[in-house]
């Protein structure tokens, strides 16, 4: 039974799966598709790593900074424009540690 993904995957997949005895059919996307399926990407690994259990969350992580990382790649973002920017957001706007709810605000 053919199963159809259409979607980026991992370098190493196509050997995992001639491995376990299967056949599949692999192609290279350009620039703009590759950009485009990273996107898509983020968007699955994140929500991945929010259904996480607790024993699975590092997993999750792990394979999302992976995708961030091919993300900044292929965009040529540098990692320390994103870092500066991230600190500036950090130092302007706060972090995450007082664990803040926001309930409603009132317009005047």
């Amino acid at each position: 039974m053919r199963i159809e993904y259409n979607k980026l995957i991992r370098d190493r997949i196509p050997e995992i799966i001639a491995r376990d005895g299967k056949t599949y059919e692999t192609e290279v996307m350009g620039l703009e598709e590759y950009q485009q399926a990273l996107l898509t990407k983020l968007v699955e690994e994140a929500q991945e790593a929010a259904a996480a259990k607790p024993g699975k969350l590092m997993t999750e992580l792990a394979d999302l900074m992976e995708v961030i990382q091919a993300t900044m790649q292929a965009f040529e973002i540098l990692p320390e424009e994103v870092q500066s920017i991230q600190q500036d957001r950090k130092t302007n706007r706060g972090g995450f540690g007082k664990r803040l709810k926001l309930i409603w605000v009132e317009n005047y």
